[in-house]
């Protein structure tokens, strides 16, 4: 039986832990109820350049973002329409509606034309990222998105895109940055500059509110989130102003969303100004109630409703971004004691319930399905087991608690491997099949007479797979030896004969 828990214990939901488990889990319950400290995005902390002020150590960021590109049939972005309004005709059209004053209108429009005409001075690599930073304004403004609230951010991007490129040093794809005076992390996007991050910020102020020392810091990056959100279908969202496996701008995250939320409510309950800011945050919660694309709400055949990973892929279904943009909803309804969150989570819980064990190989874990089903790397498995861990000590349920406990434990089990081919015809080609439990790296290795003859080594994933082999015409066995090693270093080899039939 599943059971829901905001601010108690349910021990239907343990029943099958450990003794010992179930009463650890229940002691830390109670103790980091309404705070508790969720597993982070981003787990580490490096050094990332600063413009023209060396490096700055930024507590749960990656220096260099690997996330990858949407496993799913993509989708090209619009093209910039010739007919589409222009951005100067889109600020002036925001200016004679009264949406932006005299003094902002003129200073957005200068803006723009300086870094036209900055652009045009560049060469190489920093032209096309200059470019690419201003042709994604003119996209948003030629499809009719550019709106008064995304102009905070979208000219942030762009006086960060030419202060970069006046003076700071070429950059490698997904290389994070920031610059003097401010908290925010910007990453640079091949082709489109360098573009706000709203999930790595996100990360980074959840590690500053854990932190002890980072008081003020953690008050100044919340100030500037909260500065660069902008209103999308009547929400408010911090959205992605970039292209990314196939997604045009402006997208929406639940993975960020919901970690948005859940960062930015601790942050403001620690600096002592909650009662200002949760009404705000809880204008963001609506992306969650729309539908994608304006939302990441997937309706779905069956209990509750899943959260889009990318508003602009809803049939794509990754569960680590799912699981934690529920721990995100949880802790931010915990804090704000905001019953409509509260309701999402309830309905993203419901689903997750029936999505989880989809995702369990019985060996290794499934990073997606949907539109593409795909095993965990390591890193994402790892990750998705621990915010199935923070899901776990949130609710005490039962199929996130189970999930964790099996994805810890295929952690330290080596691979399953069986040859299936049994004969070969001398002097034919002929497929050599072999089964995976798991994801792995596997050698097989023919021998006749103690003698090698053919070795091959591929990864391969979970399932069934077959090399190619053409024994000799002489009609003899093969003594076969396959080893397979897992993602996370687990090693198993098994062996067995392969008889070679005469030719007809």
């Amino acid at each position: 039986m599943r059971c829901k828990v905001f601010l108690q214990t349910c021990s239907d939901g343990l029943a099958s832990l450990p003794s010992a488990q179930v009463g650890n889990r229940r002691i830390h319950l109670l103790a980091t109820l309404a705070l508790a400290v969720s597993w982070a995005v981003e787990a580490r902390a490096d050094e990332i350049p600063v413009l023209g002020a060396g490096k700055r150590a930024d507590p749960g960021v990656r220096a260099i973002d690997r996330t990858p590109v949407p496993p799913h049939s993509r989708v090209r972005p619009t093209a910039l329409s010739a007919r589409g309004p222009s951005t100067l005709d889109v600020l002036e059209r925001l200016h004679r509606q009264g949406e932006i004053g005299q003094i902002a209108y003129r200073g957005y429009r200068e803006e723009y034309q300086d870094d036209k005409a900055f652009a045009a001075k560049l060469e190489g690599a920093r032209e096309i990222a200059m470019r690419g930073a201003l042709t994604n304004v003119d996209q948003i403004a030629a499809r009719g998105q550019l709106t008064a609230s995304r102009l905070e951010p979208l000219w942030l991007i762009l006086q960060r895109n030419r202060e970069w490129w006046s003076t700071g040093p070429l950059l490698v794809p997904g290389q994070r940055v920031s610059f003097p005076k401010t908290e925010l992390v910007f990453e640079y996007v091949s082709g489109e500059g360098l573009q706000i991050h709203p999930l790595a910020n996100f990360g980074k102020l959840n590690a500053l509110w854990r932190s002890r020392v980072d008081r003020d810091r953690m008050r100044q990056l919340m100030d500037e989130l909260l500065a660069v959100a902008a209103w999308r279908s009547g929400s408010r969202a911090w959205e992605y102003y970039y292209d990314f496996g196939g997604g045009a701008p402006p997208w929406v995250s639940s993975l960020s969303q919901g970690t948005g939320l859940q960062s930015l409510a601790r942050a403001a309950t620690k600096a002592g100004v909650a009662a200002d800011v949760l009404p705000e945050l809880a204008k963001g919660v609506k992306v969650f109630q729309r539908r994608t694309p304006a939302g990441v709400r997937v309706p779905v055949a069956g209990p509750g409703d899943h959260y889009a990973q990318y508003s602009f892929a809803p049939d794509l279904r990754i569960l680590n971004g799912f699981i934690q943009s529920l721990v995100g909803l949880y802790d931010f309804a915990t804090l704000a004691a905001d019953e409509t969150a509260r309701a999402l989570f309830e309905a993203g819980d419901d689903r997750a319930a029936v999505e989880i064990p989809t995702y369990d190989t019985g060996a290794w874990s499934l990073y997606s399905r949907g539109t593409s089903r795909r095993e965990s790397n390591l890193n994402y498995h790892v990750v998705l087991r621990d915010f199935l861990t923070s899901l776990c000590d949130r609710t005490q349920e039962q199929i996130p608690c189970g999930a964790e406990a099996n994805f810890t434990g295929y952690l330290e089990e080596p691979p399953a491997v069986a040859v299936l081919t049994r004969t070969l015809r001398a002097g034919e080609a002929g497929r050599v099949r072999f089964s995976l439990s798991k994801i792995a790296s596997v050698t097989v290795r023919l021998a006749r007479g103690g003698r090698t003859v053919y070795t091959s080594s591929t990864t391969r994933a979970y399932g069934e797979h077959a090399l190619t082999v053409t024994p000799p015409k002489t009609a003899r066995a093969y003594d076969v030896t396959t080893t397979a090693t897992d993602l996370a270093g687990n090693s198993a080899t098994t062996t067995s004969r392969i008889a070679i039939r005469p030719r007809k």
